[in-house]
This record gives structure tokens, C-alpha cells and sequence, in this order.
């Protein structure tokens, strides 16, 4: 019996790179495919758009951010295969078929998930060095990966049933909903896959105000608490040993930066440590350098160590807070404290 995917895009307030995203998921249809578009209340023409493309359109009356809209999908869903793309996302022809191959020759593969391609919309150096980074990191990534992304990624649906879903409750909003089911997966025994073939354009533009607020209280802060409670950080994509070791120099070199108008021979320790920082970067510098030249790399090294510094004080935030919680009492999915 052949396997069928249904392709699930959730989708908020966003008209204007909808046609685009579904337009290419048509284009890569396959004809026992179906594709269903959640629209997460939105309160302009999303919806109407979505409409006149002729796809399956179902509506949420309150919003409940994209993993409330995907697990809605995927109750409605009628394939073996669910496979989620973000709204702002143009994913590479022959990108369903590829899903499809990969579940048939791994009939005991849970998930798979790909990566931005390195032609995002916005040609702005945030816009740039964001979604080029997110592509070096994914791209060298360890095959058998220990999360999951949702941008792009599909997941077998006994599996996806099995885990409960997308944990809707704790992440309202867009968040790291899709790390945390990979977690799931991962600890339930389920393999995962990193396919570097799977790929999508992103047409997001982003500002460095965007950027900031998004990585420190959608990413950093909830991925920082997630790994406290559960005891695991994988030695892999945002968390391998030489960028945790990067969150930790950047964090000192501010430190010692601070400390130079007292001793200024800790300047050259602030310099040592930033300089550190750079070199065991070095690939990620020479793939920007490569990909945009000369420029572009050296105008995202400083905004790499703000990224740095930034993660790592919302890692130290997180840290000192849940050190200081009264014992005995603890914080469930929804939240609230037991």
C-alpha cells in the first residue's frame, strides 16, 4: 500500500508569503497527497488567500500559535506521513517525493527535517547572516540528530500520536515547540534523521531588534529551561561543544571588557578571549566569506558574538532562576507551579 503525506502549513496573519509557500508544495504535490492550510485566527485576508488556492483551508476561533495549529491539522489529517512547512518558507521542488523516499527506505524512521537553503528573500546583512547561519549549522549537523525542526520536517504519524503531539500548552506561540517534540522522540527511542537535501527558502525578513527579542525569549530562555529539566544537551547543532564553549568567551570577554576600567590589563584578556571565539568559529566566518564575501563575513562577526552573548546570559539567567526556586515546588506544561 503506498504511503500517503499530507503536508500541513500553519499559518498567522501572513497573506503576503502564503501563495509563495503554497505554490511550491503544489508545484511538488504528489497525487495522493493532500495539503492543509491551519489558519491560526487570523484577523486580516489570510485565510481567503489560502482559499483561493485551492487547498484544504481549516480554521482555529482562537489563536494557539503554530504547534496548537499543527496538532489541529493533524487531527485532521488522513496521511501516514505528516509533513510541516512554515508558512514563510518556499520549499525545493521534489521535496515531498524526497520525504516520501526517505520513510519508505527507513520503515523504522520517526522524523526527518532539512534546512533554509542559502538563497533567503531578504538581502539585508540581519536577514543574511541569520538564515545563513541557521543553513551552515544544519548542514553540518549529525545526520542522526537528537531535535527536530518544524520549518521543514515531517514525522511519522503513529510516532507524532504516540508523542501527544506538539506540546501546545507550554508553547502558545511560536517557540522551540518543535526542539521539544524531538526530545521526545529522541527519549521514547524514536530515530530521527537530518536530511541536508531537504531544503526551503525562507522569505522572512528579519530586523536586529527582531532577531535579539526572538532568539532570547522564544529560543534561548525556553531551550536553556528545557535542557535544565531534562539533563540533555546534545553535542550537535546549536549546542556542540565549540559553540558552548563561544557563549561561555563572549560572556567572559564582556566581563573582562568591564573589568578594563579598573585594571586595563584585562584588556588583552578581553581581546584573548574574544579572538578565541573567532577561531573556533573559523568555518562558519569562511562559509559566510565564501557565500557573500569578504564584508558580509566581517559584518557578521560582531553580530555572532552579540548572538553569543546574549544566549549565554539567557543560559545564566535561566540557571540562577531555577537555583532559586523554593524546593518541592515545581513548574508543569502549562506553566503553572505544582
Amino acid at each position: 500500500m503506498s504511503m500517503r503525506i499530507s503536508i500541513i502549513v500553519p499559518v498567522y496573519n501572513n497573506p503576503r508569503d502564503l501563495p509563495e509557500c503554497l505554490s511550491s508544495i503544489v508545484a511538488s504535490s504528489l497525487p495522493d497527497s493532500e495539503i492543509i492550510v491551519v489558519d491560526d485566527a487570523s484577523t486580516d485576508e489570510t485565510p481567503s488567500v489560502a482559499a483561493g488556492m485551492g487547498v484544504r483551508v481549516l480554521r482555529l476561533e482562537k489563536n494557539s500559535g503554530p504547534g496548537g495549529a499543527r496538532n489541529y491539522g493533524a487531527r485532521h489529517a488522513q496521511g501516514d506521513i505528516l509533513f510541516f512547512v512554515d508558512a514563510d518558507v518556499v520549499i525545493a521542488r521534489g521535496a515531498i517525493d524526497r520525504v516520501k523516499e526517505i520513510f519508505e527506505a527507513n520503515p523504522d524512521l520517526a522524523a526527518v527535517f532539512g534546512s533554509y537553503d542559502t538563497r533567503p528573500r531578504a538581502q539585508d546583512i540581519v536577514s543574511l547572516y541569520w538564515n545563513l547561519r541557521h543553513h551552515f549549522v544544519h548542514q553540518n549537523g549529525s545526520s542522526k540528530a537528537s531535535t527536530f525542526w518544524a520549518g521543514c520536517g515531517a514525522i511519522r504519524r503513529r510516532a507524532f500520536e504516540e508523542m501527544g503531539g506538539f506540546d501546545e500548552k507550554r508553547f502558545p506561540y511560536p517557540s522551540i515547540e518543535d526542539i521539544e517534540i524531538g526530545y521526545r522522540l529522541r527519549r521514547g527511542g524514536h530515530k530521527i534523521l537530518l536530511d541536508r537535501s531537504l531544503q526551503g527558502t525562507h522569505l522572512k525578513k528579519w530586523t536586529l531588534r527582531s532577531v535579539v527579542l526572538t532568539d532570547i525569549t522564544r529560543r534561548a530562555i525556553p531551550w536553556s529551561r528545557l535542557i535544565l529539566e531534562t539533563g540533555v544537551a546534545p553535542d550537535d547543532l546549536n549546542l556542540k561543544r565549540g559553540q558552548r564553549a563561544s557563549f561561555v568567551l563572549v560572556v567572559l570577554g564582556c566581563l573582562f571588557l568591564g573589568l578594563s576600567l579598573l585594571r586595563i590589563e584585562m584588556l588583552g584578556l578581553s581581546a584573548a578571549a574574544l579572538l578565541a571565539v573567532v577561531v573556533l568559529n573559523r568555518n562558519l566566518y569562511g562559509f559566510f566569506l565564501r557565500q557573500r564575501g569578504f564584508l558580509f563575513a566581517a559584518a557578521c562577526i560582531p553580530l555572532h558574538l552579540l548572538y553569543y552573548l546574549y544566549s549565554g546570559l539567557s543560559y545564566l539567567y535561566v540557571w540562577i532562576t531555577m537555583r532559586c526556586r523554593p524546593r518541592g515546588r515545581s513548574v508543569t506544561g502549562d506553566g503553572t507551579r505544582a
